[in-house]
């Protein structure tokens, strides 16, 4: 029996075996082991064969460009379920409990509005812009997270204007709303000014960015907008000093 050598060029969101059948006549058969990829991917197959060349040849295939767009749909909605279960952090007294991230970032949990609608944010020394994902907003990122409400609190008040914040890395614009924004029980921001996304890059999609938005703890000079900071806010209010 001669050899037969066989090569396949395909695409695939996992490991899957591909069976080549020889006959009789040496015609070549391909055959997944896993049916769920049949239709989703392409595969060729180039052969030489010798004579009398007939048996079944198991070929490993590999990842190569990334997930096929049905198996990145089911694998983002997990995500995004499980980001929205997480066990939501009460706020305490009088601090703000944070998480570290793998020293990367850290984040806790702030609440916006009246009752407060929770999210996770970094507390981010760099910039000076507090934001939550909008519920307008139809970015993957936005969606893999929790969305604020402005008809969920009886203090929002709206504004026509809207807001671009480009970051080192990452990007979001949205529109600027006010209202309470809570970092602690005790301290507790009336009237804050923030950016609801309706756009968000993928920086902030799951699973890098394990939070919804952003508070920034940088002074007003270095805010987008001309908004006044939650942190010059806070000495404003006496409620930092």
């Amino acid at each position: 029996m001669k050899l037969a050598s066989v090569a396949i060029a395909a695409v695939f969101h996992t490991a899957v075996c591909a069976v080549v059948k020889l006959d009789s006549d040496g015609t070549p058969e391909l055959e997944f082991e896993d049916l769920t990829v049949v239709g989703q991917t392409g595969a060729k197959i180039h052969t030489t064969f010798g004579d009398d060349v007939r048996g079944d040849f198991k070929i490993p295939l590999y990842l190569k460009d990334g997930l096929d767009p049905e198996s990145k749909r089911q694998r983002r909605a997990e995500r995004s379920r499980k980001m929205k279960s997480f066990t939501e952090q009460p706020l305490s007294n009088n601090t703000a409990i944070l998480t570290n991230v793998k020293d990367y970032y850290y984040y806790g949990y702030i609440g916006v509005g009246n009752p407060p609608q929770k999210f996770s944010v970094v507390f981010d020394t760099g910039s000076s812009n507090v934001w939550v994902p909008g519920e307008a907003c139809v970015s993957d990122a936005c969606n893999e997270h929790r969305q604020f409400k402005n008809a969920g609190s009886t203090t929002f008040q709206s504004s026509p204007q809207k807001i671009q914040i480009q970051y080192g890395t990452g990007f979001i614009a949205g529109d600027v709303g006010t209202d309470t924004v809570q970092v602690s029980k005790s301290l507790v921001l009336r009237n804050q000014s923030f950016a609801m996304t309706s756009q968000e890059d993928k920086t902030f999609e799951l699973p890098r960015s394990q939070f919804d938005g952003l508070f920034g703890l940088g002074f007003t000079g270095g805010a987008e907008g001309n908004i006044r900071s939650p942190v010059d806010s806070m000495v404003q209010e006496n409620v930092l000093k």
